[in-house]
């Protein structure tokens, strides 16, 4: 009995990486118990010296910075605690408006964004006018510079004195956030409805689905489900750029810290301001990178995506 267990063990280990085995009689060999070993003590030998290379780099760094000859005067400019502890409470109170911006204007910009990519996909001359104005709004929109965007709608749609339109720079800022960002995300909605392979409409069709309901039961599912990750990274430059509507006159994190720096001359707000934002960041970078990669090993293990 032995011996055959530890056949099974080997023939499993040069076959289908040793799981051929009968449930609970399964034992591995000593094959594989010494790969596995080597591949522990390789993963080790790696992260140790990954460690110690960013270790000897930060202390290399460090020392450069430190030994700089500007170095005094610039670490009482830009790292002062005194004006770090006054920021930080008000650059905080401010980031509650970038929160908001985020939310609000991510969601717009992915409705609007989806109706133009849907826009630009449609079949039939009837539809050639909505094609050419679906491209034309991309292509003015991913052309235009966000912070020219900002300062037309911002200060141009004020100047005009429309009745009935708003003046809130927030309302303004985060209208011309949407307007690019979505000329952004309708290019990546519309790369993922093109990637859906012909035959899906036309199994849709065969099965008596009309264009609109194969559109929504069928392609557009498979479309977002593949550009998840570039909607994503795309949702975490929108965080960032949030900031920009400050040139609007809102109290945001970043007009926060500017309002101290222009009384103390000092630009340590900015420091604070700039790593405030980063933490917030970093969370929503390392959620796309393990989507994508989550995405990555089931289309390698050929699933659905």
């Amino acid at each position: 009995m032995t011996v055959a267990k530890e056949e099974s063990g080997q023939e499993g280990a040069d076959g289908d990486g040793g799981r051929s085995g009968a449930g609970d009689d399964y034992v591995p060999s000593q094959r594989r118990l010494d790969r596995e070993r080597h591949k522990r003590a390789r993963a080790r030998r790696a992260t140790a010296i990954g460690a110690l290379s960013t270790l000897v780099t930060g202390v290399v760094l460090y020392l450069v910075v430190v030994n700089a000859p500007g170095w005094p005067r610039t670490k009482e400019t830009f790292f002062d605690q005194e004006y770090a502890r006054e920021a930080f409470p008000k650059v905080l109170e401010g980031l509650w408006l970038n929160v908001r911006l985020l939310l609000i204007c991510g969601a717009c910009v992915l409705i609007l964004g989806m109706l133009i990519a849907v826009a630009r996909t449609l079949r039939g001359p009837v539809f050639f006018p909505l094609r050419v104005l679906a491209a034309a709004y991309t292509d003015f929109f991913r052309g235009l510079p966000l912070i020219i965007n900002l300062m037309i709608v911002v200060l141009g749609v004020p100047a005009l004195r429309l009745q009935g339109v708003t003046v809130d720079p927030v309302l303004l800022g985060g209208t011309a956030l949407t307007l690019t960002y979505s000329a952004y995300v309708a290019e990546v909605f519309r790369a993922g409805i093109e990637s859906v392979h012909p035959s899906q409409r036309a199994a849709a069709r065969s099965l008596g689905l009309t264009n609109r309901q194969a559109l929504r039961h069928v392609v557009l599912p498979q479309a977002v489900r593949r550009q998840v990750p570039p909607l994503l990274n795309d949702l975490v430059s929108l965080q960032k750029d949030t900031g920009l509507v400050s040139i609007g006159g809102a109290v945001d994190a970043v007009r926060a810290a500017d309002i101290i720096v222009g009384r103390s001359l000092n630009y340590t707000p900015y420091i604070v301001a700039g790593l405030i934002f980063v933490a917030l960041t970093i969370p929503m970078t390392r959620f796309t990178d393990w989507v994508t990669a989550r995405m990555d090993r089931r289309r390698a293990q050929g699933g659905a995506l």
